[in-house]
């Protein structure tokens, strides 16, 4: 048996002789549950907001993209596509252009990006996902080249797709020396009907126009080449193996390309914005510590008074030979059990508040339909509950073991000068 233990579950169930410390000690254990509650369900809150970011990412971008190394472009006739086509779980091998362009309509004018993108870019079911409305996802046809501006462009550019002839020119900088002093010298322009608009990251809606890949390589001048080529992997076998299988296929590619082409995959395709997503979780983890540790601090009040109340039973154990190490022990064990009875109360409920939740969504985002989201989205994961418990254990250990120390040692030193 653990006597230090075992005195300190005794102390913690005991009624204790002044009724304020019984008081404090449960207001301690409330205080630490919680900030534990808040931590778990705050870091479960950023994480379902990041996994609905990740999947609006992945609803829109290439699972991995491939860009050159020793300049802008590619040139598509030199590109090895059936060897990367042929690699198990890849369904397309897509050749696209982005350019910075401007776009006007009417009296209103944007820059953004134009991306020019192949006829069998409707084929990829997650991006048609992204359109609005009940349309189809029409690029070009024989007649017509269309362009699909984001939802954001397009209420910048004045568009309303239900307009008939709603329509987009494109200004491209022409290659080469043009002059500077003639916008007509300088720039190829283009037109596209507009009968279609896009939806999903905010960055991205306002930004990006979608064009055809043929006309927007006439437009740029750009002969059999392209500015990055997209790889969108089988979404089946990529929800089965997740990143393992991604990571397979994307080192397959590499071995394929060899050192003059680089390889992205969504992470590092969005690097900045998952560094500050991950960033900002910290600077809330950090936030949550600190008030986990003002919390503590009940604790180390309800411990002190707990010193000062057992004088008599200190006595009498020193006089049936327990040494002050032991004497600490008892005490530094009781703090903690306060801190770990706390912090699991506060866990649990948190837990079951999240789940609650992620499956009935008691928290709405508001009344109204302009949500991507109706609910909150919260998102569990063992590692933050990990963190959360491995945290007020430390917190805890430090707080009680710091009190127990000075606290027995200032009992000890009234005792000397007693004497």
């Amino acid at each position: 048996m653990n006597l230090p233990s075992f005195i300190a579950k005794r102390y913690l169930l005991a009624k204790k002789s002044h009724n304020l410390i019984n008081i404090v000690t449960w207001i301690s254990i409330v205080s630490i549950c919680v900030a534990t509650f808040a931590m778990i369900f705050v870091l479960s809150v950023f994480n379902g907001f990041n996994t609905v970011i990740s999947d609006m990412i992945h609803q829109f971008s290439p699972d991995l993209n491939i860009s050159s190394v020793k300049g802008k472009t590619i040139n598509i006739n030199e590109f090895p596509f059936d060897k990367i086509r042929n690699i198990e779980g890849i369904d397309y091998v897509f050749p696209t252009i982005t350019e910075d362009v401007l776009f006007k309509n009417s009296n209103k004018q944007q820059i953004g990006q134009i991306k020019g993108v192949p006829d069998d870019y409707n084929k990829i079911d997650r991006i048609k996902g992204t359109i609005l409305g009940d349309t189809t996802f029409i690029i070009r046809n024989e007649r017509v080249n269309f362009g699909i501006p984001g939802a954001g462009m397009a209420y910048y550019l004045g568009i309303n797709v239900y307009q008939p002839y709603s329509s987009i020119q494109v200004f491209v900088p022409k290659r080469g020396n043009a002059s500077s002093f003639n916008i007509e010298n300088s720039f190829n322009s283009g037109t596209l009907m507009v009968t279609d608009v896009f939806s999903t990251q905010q960055e991205v809606d306002e930004r990006l126009v979608l064009a055809p890949f043929s006309w927007l390589s006439n437009l740029t001048e750009y002969e059999n080449i392209c500015t990055d080529v997209e790889v969108f992997i089988n979404d089946e076998r990529l929800k089965a193996k997740g990143k393992r299988q991604l990571n397979k296929i994307k080192e397959e590619i590499k071995d394929v390309l060899g050192e003059d082409y680089k390889v992205y995959d969504q992470y590092e395709q969005q690097e900045t914005l998952y560094k500050m997503m991950k960033a900002e979780k910290l600077a809330v983890y950090l936030i949550l510590t600190f008030i986990l540790i003002m919390a503590t601090f009940n604790m180390i009040g309800a411990l002190s008074m707990l010193i000062t109340d057992k004088r008599k039973d200190i006595s009498i154990l020193k006089a049936m030979g327990a040494d002050t190490n032991l004497i600490k022990k008892i005490f530094f064990n009781e703090g903690l059990l306060v801190s770990v009875v706390g912090g699991l109360l506060g866990l649990a409920l948190g837990i079951i508040a999240v789940l609650a939740q992620q499956y009935f969504g008691i928290i709405r985002l508001g009344n109204g339909g302009n949500y991507i989201i109706d609910a909150y989205p919260v998102a569990l994961e063992l590692a933050d509950v990990a963190l959360v418990f491995f945290t007020i254990t430390i917190i805890g250990s430090l707080a009680s073991f710091f009190t127990a120390n000075k606290s027995i040692k200032n009992m000890d030193d009234v005792s000397l000068n007693a004497r």
